[in-house]
């Protein structure tokens, strides 16, 4: 597989269990690339929804998706700190059309002080049943969550000090 150079603009698209699109990023600039990680970063961008709702991004973000692990987050650049919204879901795909990746609907909302919520338990639990999560696609969902929380505690990835900041700059050098 190959991966998007640095400085490359790329689409992201979430999708569902079921295969249908759920949210497309229209451009992420690559700032890191490697067979372990992507990091990617954006600033007011058009967002798709799969209702045909189409929105903008309200702030700078830094962007980090890795091979390996049953999430995502996203860095937000805010007047009070870094904000991150975390996405259970599949590692990352990279096909030259796009990052893609399936939603499973769970989300971790982190403030700045490190505190967090978890998100759309019951968006969840329905979609479990609808859409018929395996067993062990429940079993990665479930590690997901409790390693992203792993790395919130451990101040981790992109939960370290500094580190949305430090790719912040990158991005702004880039712009």
């Amino acid at each position: 597989m190959e991966f998007p150079e640095t400085g490359r603009k790329i689409e992201i698209q979430s999708y569902k269990h079921n295969g249908t699109l759920h949210r497309v990023w229209e451009e992420t600039l690559i700032l890191q690339g490697t067979s372990k990680e992507i990091i990617g970063a954006n600033d007011r961008i058009l967002v798709q929804e799969s209702n045909g709702r189409t929105w903008r991004t309200r702030e700078p973000a830094i962007c980090y998706f890795h091979k390996d692990k049953w999430f995502n987050m996203i860095g937000m650049v805010r007047f009070d700190g870094i904000h991150f919204y975390c996405n259970v879901g599949t590692p990352f795909v990279w096909d030259e059309e796009a990052l893609k990746y399936i939603d499973y609907d769970l989300d971790i909302k982190v403030f700045p002080d490190m505190t967090y919520h978890i998100l759309d338990e019951d968006e969840y639990e329905q979609h479990k049943v609808k859409m018929g999560y395996p067993p062990e696609v429940q079993t990665k969902i479930s590690e997901g969550i409790e390693e992203l929380q792993s790395w919130i505690y451990q101040r981790k990835g992109p939960f370290a000090p500094q580190f949305v900041e430090k790719w912040y700059e990158r991005f702004l050098f880039h712009r």
